[in-house]
């Protein structure tokens, strides 16, 4: 197996299930999936957060707002190993509930990986809506 394959099997399936738990409201999978060394930054769909301390107040507002995901579907449109870094670009198709009220929503989504302690981190992250 690549480390090509091993990422893509690990973003198929920790980093699918961190995102899947994030959307119906609990972003403990989310943040334990993401690097705890600097720099680590989010210009995300909603609310930007740099550093440690600012990712950890969004995705617990992130937390609070989502709940009842009836679908989550990553679609991979590009991604890349180098070493003991990576990324992946593609589109999340998301209906969940955003304080309380159902929504039906696409991201571009493009994420950098750092391995770390032989496994992979996300650093950074940027999400914006995909106009319908």
């Amino acid at each position: 197996m690549t480390d090509r394959d091993a990422f893509l099997g690990w973003v198929k399936t920790a980093l699918y299930e961190a995102e899947l738990a994030l959307h119906n409201g609990d972003a403990a999978p989310r943040r334990a999936l993401w690097s705890r060394n600097e720099p680590v930054s989010v210009l995300g769909a909603w609310r930007n957060a740099r550093g440690q301390e600012e990712l950890d107040r969004l995705f617990a507002t992130l937390e609070g707002s989502f709940s009842d995901c009836t679908s989550y579907v990553f679609e991979l449109l590009a991604c890349d190993v180098s070493g003991d870094m990576a990324y992946t670009a593609g589109l999340e198709h998301t209906s969940a509930s955003v304080d309380g009220q159902p929504r039906t929503y696409t991201l571009r989504a493009t994420q950098v990986y750092r391995r770390e302690d032989g496994g992979w981190r996300v650093a950074h992250r940027h999400a914006d809506t995909v106009a319908e």
